[in-house]
């Protein structure tokens, strides 16, 4: 079998590198089995044990780590794959055109004009600067540092500029899960206003005037009331700066821990706003893909 040669998650030029697309759902170890016959059972345990297979680039050694059809198993024959690990950014998927980020809370996307290294965008380029001193890493969308999930960046400008260009038909829905502040009279709605930012505060807030503010559309979902807060599902699609956060103020309810925007202090000393779902179309295969996070196990706490 012969070594990928675009894989990017390549190590030195020496290793032999495999890229094999899996036939059918099941689990990593199955699928290893089913490509690799001349492997005995004990030896595909082995190579998982040492990070040698990897799941559309990602390695993993849980041999129950489940595929589907259309997924790329991702095989090392000499060494481990370099696996990921930061304490607020978790890796979900990359190949060599994107990448989905898990973001923990209190961390900025990009640095926007203040020089920080501790940014997603500077974990991710550091990253893949491990690979080759010329990688880069592209922000497509961002959120704020006091929220955290899903985050999508991309390994090409060309790749970032298809999103960007095609936003409404490129990125199907983006879902979030909140808890907010005291009871939600109705159980769903939409919440839809301009928004505009105050030169002096920074801060954004709604208006009528379309001439000064931008369109913003956010639908909710009510998925439990407690007695002090509720959790509600929101959905966007148009992705204004603290959108959720002002709409949500708008209709009555702040997202708890948000002090910015009307809520109060949040007995999980956070602002209680995490992305859950995103769902796109691949840049360069068209290919339609989901990726979740659940909600932080502390949102439920406090109901």
């Amino acid at each position: 079998m012969k070594p990928s040669n675009n894989s990017p998650r390549r190590g030195p030029a020496t290793d032999n590198v495999a890229k094999m697309t899996i036939k059918q759902d099941g689990t990593i170890l199955s699928a290893a089995a089913a490509l690799l016959p001349d492997h005995k059972p004990t030896k595909l345990k082995s190579m998982l044990r040492h990070n040698q297979l990897a799941v559309n680039g990602v390695p993993t050694s849980q041999f129950d780590h489940p595929v589907v059809a259309g997924d790329v198993l991702w095989v090392n024959f000499d060494r481990s794959f370099q696996v990921f690990s930061h304490p607020r950014v978790k890796l979900v998927y990359e190949d060599s055109d994107i990448i989905i980020v898990d973001k923990g809370y209190g961390l900025l996307s990009t640095a926007a004009g203040r020089p920080s290294n501790d940014t997603v965008f500077n974990i991710m380029r550091t990253y893949a600067r491990k690979f080759s001193d010329k990688a880069n890493v592209y922000v497509v969308h961002r959120l704020d540092r006091d929220t955290s999930g899903l985050m999508l960046l991309t390994r090409t400008k060309q790749a970032r500029d298809r999103f960007v260009d095609n936003w409404n038909d490129m990125v199907l829905e983006r879902k979030y899960v909140a808890v907010v502040e005291g009871q939600v009279q109705q159980h769903e709605g939409t919440v839809k206003s301009f928004l505009a930012e105050n030169p002096d505060t920074f801060e954004m807030y709604s208006t009528d005037d379309k001439k000064i503010g931008r369109l913003a559309v956010t639908r909710y979902r009510l998925i439990k009331q407690g007695n002090r807060f509720a959790m509600v599902e929101i959905a966007i699609k148009t992705g204004r700066k603290n959108q959720i956060r002002v709409h949500m103020h708008d209709l009555g309810n702040p997202v708890s821990g948000d002090r910015k925007y009307g809520g109060h202090s949040s007995p999980i000393n956070r602002i209680a706003l995490h992305a859950t779902t995103l769902t796109l179309i691949h840049p360069v295969t068209g290919k339609q893909m989901t990726f979740t996070s659940p909600a932080p196990d502390n949102f439920h706490k406090m109901l």
